[in-house]
């Protein structure tokens, strides 16, 4: 009798956004620490600092199981090696380099999302013509079963968007909530710094904004304790105010748990599984179905677009003409010179935390640039690297689609522009600005307000003929002083 050889046992290679046990099947594992992974494009040193905490901290956690290698480029490490298999790696660059490096490895289906890419090519394959957020969504709710009472959704819709829209309280300068439980920094975070000092001393990486104390989970246990915090503490005011702004408040009742999603700490089933278990026990139904539909429908939505959309989405989608090349101060995070209290306010949120909501992501850095027509393709790499939940893969979709419409209406059905009375009716930053939302013309003249109107008209030959454009153009035509407003906005050298 013959038997056959068993194929000798495969090290697992783990990658940047598979730092947690949902990548690790057990066995030997290789964990490359590749320097060009820090020193393509200059990071935020807080995304720097969180990306490599959570390599190293999952070195420590596989003890001897673990082969550390440090390296200038992945591939080095990579190179002949025919005894590895990866769960396939969340951006074009990575997968490139693993399968040019060896052709030996074996590449198992990607993972940490709730829909796989198989799924969601059937998807695809069986809805003809546009591609919308709100079906993929349904669509995944009812495969699910989350927040399905049979065949109908919970409450009858499947959507409480309408309804989470609430302004801040006025005249607060916070929700009230207690703060976010902070991860304790340890040795590991410490010589993580550094190796950051040391690299920069020597000319290898170039980082923008502070070096901020470590706010966001690097580990599983450290995401648990984050995702029993927010469900505890935030979940039910995050809801109503996930829109809301307020400059003494930069956490509000957001979750913080895209970090550690991100990073692949943090299993997106499992969080979607908690907060459902949330609302049984009493948790309000509007912020439930707004997060469930951030984790299961946006998040799962764009990585899917990311694959489905091309590898030239980014740099041959600009619809709008938008060929400013971002200024120096907005690259560095130089709020200085900023008047705009809400734009202040954002760029140094982000300068010193890496971080800010998805409302002042949209309407307020997003709807600038939208206005002053940045370049996409600079914008998308620029998010990816000053936002320390900033991937390959999640920025594509959310800049040139949702905040830019640069790729003309494939992800969103109008440009997310608006003028300086939403800035006014969701935060409180109009109080203290010296510019008034209200005007558009004259020393006082909001630039976000002005801003609206000299973009609707550099935008018009592309945008007539969208349906959900109309009234605002037709307005922008009626405007006495617009060829003042467009003057005015032509010549403004800073907000």
């Amino acid at each position: 009798m013959t038997t056959t050889p068993e194929r000798p046992a495969r090290r697992r290679l783990l990658l940047p956004g598979q730092w947690g046990p949902a990548f690790d099947d057990g066995g030997e594992v290789l964990v490359v620490e590749a320097l060009d992974e820090f020193s393509r494009r200059p990071l935020h040193r807080a995304k720097a600092h969180l990306w490599l905490s959570a390599l190293r901290h999952r070195v420590a956690e596989l003890g001897d199981r673990a082969e550390h290698v440090r390296v200038d480029r992945l591939a080095d490490a990579l190179a002949g090696r025919g005894d590895l298999e990866v769960v396939d790696p969340p951006s074009r660059h990575l997968r490139a380099v693993v399968r040019a490096a060896s052709p030996a490895v074996v590449v198992l289906p990607s993972r940490g999302f709730v829909t796989s890419e198989a799924d969601f090519a059937d998807w695809v394959a069986a809805r003809p013509g546009r591609l919308l957020m709100e079906d993929f969504y349904e669509a995944v709710r009812r495969r699910e079963g989350f927040l399905m009472e049979g065949p109908a959704p919970v409450g009858g819709r499947f959507s409480y968007d309408d309804e989470n829209r609430h302004a801040p309280p006025r005249g607060a300068a916070g929700l009230g909530l207690p703060d976010p439980v902070w991860p304790v920094e340890d040795e590991i975070d410490a010589e993580v710094r550094e190796q950051l000092d040391a690299w920069r001393d020597a000319g290898l990486v170039t980082f923008v904004g502070e070096d901020d104390r470590r706010r966001f989970a690097v580990t599983a246990e450290e995401a648990e304790a984050a995702l029993e915090d927010f469900v505890e503490t935030r979940l039910g005011d995050f809801g109503p105010f996930e829109d809301a702004m307020l400059s003494g408040d930069w956490t509000m009742a957001h979750s913080l748990l895209s970090v550690p999603m991100n990073l692949g700490v943090l299993d997106p089933r499992h969080v979607v599984e908690r907060v459902l278990r949330a609302f049984e026990g009493g948790a309000p139904l509007t912020s439930v179905e707004g997060f469930v539909r951030q984790v299961v429908g946006w998040r799962d939505w764009v990585w899917h677009l990311y694959w489905h959309l091309g590898e030239s989405y980014v740099d041959e989608n600009d619809a709008l003409g938008a060929r400013v090349e971002l200024p120096v101060w907005w690259r560095g995070l130089d709020s200085s010179g900023v008047e705009a209290a809400c734009l202040s306010d954002a760029l140094d949120v982000v300068s010193r935390h890496g971080w800010t909501h998805h409302i002042q992501r949209l309407m307020i850095l997003g709807n600038w640039s939208l206005q002053r027509g940045y370049r996409p393709d600079q914008l998308t790499e620029w998010f990816t690297d000053v936002f320390v939940d900033g991937t390959d893969w999640v920025m594509p979709a959310n800049i040139v689609g949702m905040s830019q419409h640069a790729d003309g209406g494939v992800v969103a059905t109008k440009p997310y522009a608006a003028g300086g009375r939403y800035i006014d009716k969701m935060s409180d930053h109009c109080g203290s600005c010296r510019f008034s939302p209200t005007v558009r013309v004259g020393d006082d003249a909001c630039p976000f307000t002005a801003g609206y109107w000299a973009f609707l008209h550099r935008a018009e030959p592309a945008l007539r003929d969208n349906a959900r454009m109309r009234n605002p153009l037709r307005q922008m035509r009626g405007l006495d002083d617009l060829e003042a407003v467009v003057a005015q906005e032509a010549a403004r050298e800073m907000p």
